[in-house]
């Protein structure tokens, strides 16, 4: 297996993974996972780290997992549950979130920090929702099974999210 590969590893490859080789394969995705349920990259990189950190430790139970991607990605969204319980408790500067990045020479990236500024608005279960199921590509089912939610509610909290999203960036756009 190659350290280049960005593609989940299968599960005949699960079975005799390295945490190395996971690391290498899905590292790049959980950063993506992290940054899209925090409102800090940074925070982002740190919950990752940790978890990665745990999961290390406990490496023959991960990997012995039915789906070590699905393990690891559950442990993400309670770390990131958890950093945002701790942070409610912490004092904080200013309740105001950041503005938008300044415009780049790029569009995309202007029209991804809106979207992303615009998701970090949103609440917690409709954020995790919207981020599992369009940055991570999970179905209503898996968002189900990691959220320990049905599937009705993943529907309805992506249903309000979009709506919400929509709203947001509509405003936006107008004003």
């Amino acid at each position: 297996m190659t350290s280049s590969r960005t593609s989940p590893p299968t599960e005949e490859e699960t079975a005799v993974l390295t945490f190395e080789d996971f690391v290498a394969a899905r590292g790049a995705a959980l950063v993506r996972l992290a940054r899209g349920l925090l409102r800090d990259p940074h925070a982002a990189e740190d919950v990752v780290q940790d978890v990665l950190a745990k999961a290390l430790l406990q490496w023959g139970r991960v990997s012995a997992a039915d789906d070590p991607v699905a393990y690891v990605n559950r442990m993400v969204v309670n770390a990131s549950t958890s950093f945002w319980r701790r942070a409610a408790r912490r004092e904080r500067p200013t309740d105001d979130l950041p503005e938008a990045a300044s415009a780049d020479r790029s569009g995309q990236v202007a029209d991804r920090d809106e979207l992303l500024t615009a998701l970090r608005r949103l609440p917690a279960k409709q954020r995790t929702v919207l981020v599992l199921r369009h940055f991570e590509d999970c179905s209503d089912e898996q968002i189900a099974d990691l959220l320990d939610v049905t599937t009705g509610t993943v529907r309805s909290n992506a249903h309000r999210g979009l709506a919400a999203l929509r709203a947001q960036l509509g405003a936006a756009r107008a004003g």
